[in-house]
């Protein structure tokens, strides 16, 4: 068959994959500047910088204007929580005075401008995230993770002083705590604190509320009498079903009337947050996507709609529809078809709407894919399309002149973008790579909707080999890489990614596939993978390869796939549940052995596999027969594979065992493990030696010699 595939703009002929790349694994590795987290002070800017040529530290950056970015934290702090593991909401300033979290230590501390850093919270097994400051009352509202009992960390909203240290040292190094914060698990709104301190410090900690598994976004309003925030309970992660709950604050701080808003089993709530008037704003896809909706403040006298008991259900409670619509009204005056304004929270602090002022919001949304961002009158809900090139990623802050995010476009790399609302131009603060691509050596993402099992259809984005100094011979398909992101509830996206382009400039096809289960096309393609996990993701990934094999833009004989996380699990369960489709495989930091991980995994996603799978230990069975470990029988091509050794989302076994099961049946299998990194590599030297060993090993499977001169890779079985 024909191939629709272009074959270069050189008469330099070459075969796919052998193809020399202007984009070197190292220019990958120095173009993954991780900017996230912008949040705006006066007229400075501050955000995050993942660096990987400095082991992947996390640095706090501010901009002013006039005046380049500049770090604002000491070299030796890495600003991370490890709240949930997975981190995010790790900083907070106000009037240049910032409070961070510091990775090695996870203590809170306080950077004045000019000042040393002080710690404002003891050593210890407690962890903090998503911070809101309470200047009225000289405090931190954070989430705060207990993990200093035996068993399941605590997550409770936790007050930290930080004004002038409470009277009354405790003993050094002590935590103490009333009774009824952990055993009364109806007792939401708690009176009482739980005291800390170390020698020569002492702070008292309140505990503001508990009894649910896990909270989030917790959100004071501009008056500083009403705290909003998210709550939910095992098994259920926060974009199945979540709580909206405001509570009354008195002078005091104490919390009390707490009223559930909206929230169920059945509807994820994203991002609370308050206008300036005091209206509340929130994300719902209580119709089937995620749609911003508001609510009018109250009088003084009155308060939000909720349930008549302030106290929690031990089970989440339908909102009937007249509830639903006491529960606020969509802001925005006819949608686009089939948007979403909301994100799964897998981290804090992500936002996908911000007040500029009192009579606008700036939005960001996707649709088929791709993000847009816009602004809202609040007076009529319209909508209108703002920087329209570029795709925001997962945070966005503004005020009534600017509006700052994280956003890349096609051609473009992400970059920290302040836009002008009144005048439309967008000025670049910083970028995340200085990597120029010539625009002829980039390939395009082409988004795709293919036909898949179950008479369903799901989508991808489809990248052609492309390097305009060489073509590949006439009636020659090229070798495809499937990429199964991870999650599984993330997605892929369009915009200019360098380690995608490390494969298009050397002549492979790439698809990034957005299987059943991925966020960004509404609730109902989300929940297709609800009891479904290793069977509609792998039969999406297997039908998005055969779909393009079909058509001629990949050689069926050197069909690839490459995934991390829940992307490896399925990227392992295509290979050993449907073998001879594709003819090699990687997996960074994979899942094997279902029943393994759902016995050792960390808190936060420790029931995700019971609505993915089936409720654990009564569906062991499934849990087994779905397992790639048990199946490497069927397993029929080289296998390489990935891992961090600290890793406590997917540990190091999980790797390990496959590893050592496809060595000894006999196959072809490389096992690269990393000291000092996670779950996701951040190290430069990580990035550079994956990528490098995995075009080595591809090298080796399919009998090509890469143009790239790479350190061998120990590959057993070959």
């Amino acid at each position: 068959m024909a191939r629709d595939v272009p074959a270069g703009r050189s008469d330099v002929l070459a075969p796919f994959g052998t193809w020399r790349s202007p984009l070197p694994a190292a220019a990958v590795a120095a173009g993954g500047l991780r900017l996230s987290a912008v949040q705006l002070d006066g007229d400075a800017v501050y955000w995050l910088e993942g660096r990987p040529q400095e082991g992947g530290r996390s640095a706090l950056v501010c901009w002013r204007p006039g005046r380049a970015p500049e770090e604002v934290t000491p070299r030796d702090f890495n600003v991370r929580s490890r709240v949930h593991e997975y981190g995010g909401g790790a900083y907070v300033v106000r009037d240049g005075v910032i409070y961070c979290v510091n990775f090695s230590d996870q203590r809170v501390y306080r950077l004045a401008p000019g000042g040393a850093a002080e710690a404002i919270t003891p050593p210890g097994s407690f962890f903090y995230a998503d911070f809101e400051i309470d200047t009225r009352r000289r405090r931190l509202i954070c989430v705060r993770e207990d993990h200093s009992r035996p068993g399941e960390p605590v997550n409770t909203l936790a007050g930290i002083p930080i004004g002038p240290a409470a009277s009354g040292p405790a003993e050094a190094g002590h935590y103490e705590s009333p009774d009824s914060y952990y055993e009364n698990s109806d007792s939401y709104v708690v009176s009482g604190s739980s005291r800390t301190s170390d020698a020569g410090f002492s702070r008292t900690m309140e505990a503001l509320a508990s009894g649910y598994d896990f909270y989030s976004t917790p959100r004071l309003s501009p008056d500083g009498t009403r705290l909003a925030w998210l709550a939910w309970r095992h098994p259920l992660m926060p974009w199945d079903g979540t709580e909206l709950w405001v509570a009354d604050v008195d002078d005091a701080g104490a919390l009390s009337g707490a009223v559930r808003v909206t929230g169920s089993e059945d509807e994820s709530i994203y991002q609370p947050g308050w206008g300036p008037d005091g209206s509340l704003y929130y994300v719902s896809d209580r119709d089937g996507y995620w749609r911003i909706y508001g609510l009018a403040p109250p009088s003084p006298a009155a308060s939000f709609p909720g349930p008549a008991s302030a106290r929690p259900r031990r089970s989440f409670a339908h909102a009937t529809d007249e509830r639903k619509a006491e529960a606020g009204r969509s802001i925005v005056r006819d949608s686009p078809e089939e948007a979403e304004f909301g994100r799964p929270q897998w981290v804090f602090g992500t936002s996908t709407w911000a007040c500029a002022g009192a009579s606008t919001l700036v939005v960001s949304y996707t649709r088929l894919g791709r993000w847009h961002l816009g602004t809202v009158d609040l007076a009529d809900g319209e909508l209108t399309p703002v920087a329209g090139d570029l795709q925001p990623h997962d945070w966005l802050a503004a005020d009534a002149a600017h509006a700052v995010f994280v956003a890349g476009s096609s051609t473009a790399p992400d970059a920290v973008a302040r836009l002008n609302l009144a005048t439309g131009a967008v000025e670049t603060l910083r970028r995340g790579s200085h990597v120029e691509l010539d625009a002829a050596d980039i390939s395009l993402a082409e988004p795709i909707t293919f036909p898949t099992a179950r008479g369903r259809e799901a989508h991808a984005f489809y990248y052609a080999p492309c390097n305009r100094a060489f073509s590949a011979r006439a009636g020659e398909a090229p070798p495809l890489v499937v990429i199964t992101h991870g999650g599984p509830t993330a997605a892929a996206r369009p915009t200019l990614d360098l380690a995608i382009q490390y494969w298009t400039t050397r002549g492979f096809a790439v698809v990034d596939v957005n299987y059943g289960g991925s966020s960004g096309y509404g609730r109902a393609y989300r929940e297709r993978l609800n009891g479904e996990w290793g069977l509609v993701d792998v039969e999406d990934v297997i039908h998005a390869a055969r779909f393009l094999s079909g058509s001629g833009r990949a050689d069926p004989a050197r069909l690839i796939i490459r995934g991390g996380s829940a992307g490896g699990y399925t990227t392992l369960a295509a290979l050993t549940f449907h073998p001879g489709i594709f003819k090699a495989g990687a997996s960074y930091f994979g899942i094997s052995d279902l029943e393994v991980l759902e016995i050792d995994t960390h808190k936060f996603e420790s029931r995700y596999s019971h609505r993915l799978i089936g409720p654990y230990p009564e569906a062991n069975a499934i849990y087994r027969a779905r397992s790639p470990i048990h199946a490497i029988d069927r397993l029929a091509c080289p296998l390489i594979l990935f891992q961090g050794l600290e890793d406590k989302v997917v540990p190091p076994n999980q790797s390990q065992m496959m590893a050592d099961a496809v060595r000894a049946k006999g196959l072809p299998v490389a096992y690269l493990a990393f000291e000092g990194e996670q779950h996701g590599f951040r190290k430069a030297d990580t990035i550079i030696r994956s990528l490098e060993a995995e075009l080595y090993f591809y090298g080796k499977v399919f009998g090509f010699t890469p143009a790239d001169v790479i350190e061998p890779v120990p590959i057993d079985n070959l």
